[in-house]
């Protein structure tokens, strides 16, 4: 046993053992789960925001949890850790527990925001006094040392809370939170890594892996695999804990392996579900509604109305991301506030570009990627061809016949770059939000355009 634990000491052996292990565990695992929730129906059901249009398997963060979990403990008693360690260990995995348990149960039948709020501060509750894992040091940040403990204690709280439902939030599309999760482990392993941390480590590559072999199943076109909120806010969590212990670790570290912006750095690698959720709420409350209200509003979701599949949007946002963490090392040098300043502003000044006016038209007046006549992109046009063009309706029916016939009778007023028969239905999207307002302009001229058509035609029947 003696000779087992002196292998697993290599941080390296680890940290590749623990990939391995968790790749192994998922490829066996998720089958299983996808085989299940299908015989059982416990299926996701595309609503007015969602970006798919089918059922889809759910229940992807036990799958999550189950691998990842067994991996720690697995490494973590060949490793033979500490008392210390082991007590840290445990308390990870019990609020990871309660997260999954209370995800599961809103998977299935919803739980209220209050309810979650409160199974949130319990499980960070765990960490946080077992463990004593605390944000005690802004590193000079806004001009603050050293903070007292209690106030050490309700901001980590308050950073908890954030993370988890920033991370929810993100969880639009297919492959984000999960590749979102796993740049950040990796920047936050390397860092354990280099610092001879065991436990942290493994916990990093541990997640780092689980998520690899989840992404595998939520990217495939024949075995899709949701999170859902059991996945999402088990990964907030463990972002957040390896995000608080890092800058823990940071302010303990030799001087050689310190890195002097540790805040901003850990800003930067969670950039992406901070400002979209700090820019989601300001707009809701600027519009006088609960910044808990659904909308489809977020960064991605205008990614994918720009025509963007769900991949090139997660690509683009992962870019951005990456780019921002090179950006905070670049100028680590700098003053630490004035670090904030340029990192933030560079930060909103990217994930805002796909807002620019230079691109409202080109949301809707996209070139034809498919065999379908639709002039909106992403996972609206999917619903729309689904919804509406495979279905028997009659009111899909009348909107093909006023189409054959205004194209066959007489040619068509509509003077624009795309066929548009989908007017009525993104009046429809409008009304549930799920369009912005900028098809105003749009909607003025083409829906007087097609009542001339209808005009015409009732004139020559």
């Amino acid at each position: 046993m003696a000779q087992i634990s002196n292998i697993f000491d290599n941080l390296y052996f680890l940290t590749t053992c623990s990939v391995a292990v968790t790749l192994l565990i998922s490829f066996r695992l998720y089958p299983i789960i996808i085989y299940v929730v299908n015989r059982k129906g416990l299926m996701d059901d595309p609503d007015e925001r969602s970006a798919h249009t089918n059922k889809v398997p759910t229940l992807g963060g036990m799958g999550l949890f189950i691998v990842f979990s067994l991996t720690v403990m697995l490494l973590g008693v060949l490793a033979d850790l500490s008392r210390p360690e082991l007590l840290q260990l445990v308390s990870l995995l019990a609020g990871t527990l309660l997260l999954l348990i209370m995800g599961v149960k809103d998977d299935l039948v919803l739980m209220s925001p209050k309810k979650k709020l409160i199974g949130q501060l319990l499980a960070a509750s765990m960490v946080i006094f077992l463990s004593d894992v605390r944000i005690a040091h802004f590193q000079g940040l806004l001009g603050i040392g050293e903070l007292p403990y209690w106030v050490s204690i309700f901001f980590t709280f308050f950073v908890f809370i954030l993370v988890i439902n920033a991370v929810n939030l993100i969880d639009g599309i297919d492959g984000l939170a999960g590749s979102i999760a796993v740049l950040s482990s990796v920047t936050f392993g390397i860092f354990f890594l280099l610092n001879e941390q065991y436990l942290l480590s493994l916990i990093s590559f541990a997640l780092i892996g689980s998520l690899i072999g989840f992404l595998y199943y939520n990217l495939s076109n024949t075995q899709k695999l949701f999170m859902g909120d059991s996945g999402s806010l088990l990964i907030g969590f463990l972002l957040a804990y390896q995000g608080v212990v890092f800058l823990g670790v940071n302010e303990n570290a030799l001087a050689a392996l310190a890195i002097p912006n540790a805040p901003i750095l850990l800003l930067a690698v969670l950039s992406y579900p901070l400002l979209d959720t700090l820019r989601v709420f300001s707009i809701r409350i600027w519009q006088k509604r609960s910044p808990f209200s659904a909308d489809r509003n977020h960064i991605h979701h205008r990614l994918l109305d720009l025509g963007n599949a769900h991949e090139q949007a997660t690509l683009i946002v992962c870019v951005c991301n990456i780019f921002i963490i090179s950006l905070v090392l670049f100028i680590d040098d700098l003053n630490i506030n004035l670090q904030l300043i340029i990192s933030v502003l560079v930060g909103s000044a990217l994930y805002l570009i796909p807002f620019l006016k230079v691109f409202q038209k080109k949301a809707f007046y996209l070139p034809e990627k498919t065999k379908s006549n639709s002039i909106l992109g992403g996972g609206i046009k999917n619903t729309l061809e689904d919804q509406k063009l495979n279905s028997n309706t009659p009111e899909t029916s009348g909107v093909v016949q006023l189409e054959n016939s205004a194209r066959d009778k007489e040619p068509t007023p509509l003077d624009l770059s795309v066929p548009n028969p989908y007017l009525s239905e993104i009046k429809d999207f409008e009304r549930q939000s799920m369009v912005s307002k900028r098809l105003s302009d749009f909607k003025k001229v083409t829906t007087t355009d097609l009542k001339k058509v209808g005009r015409s035609l009732r004139k020559q029947s």
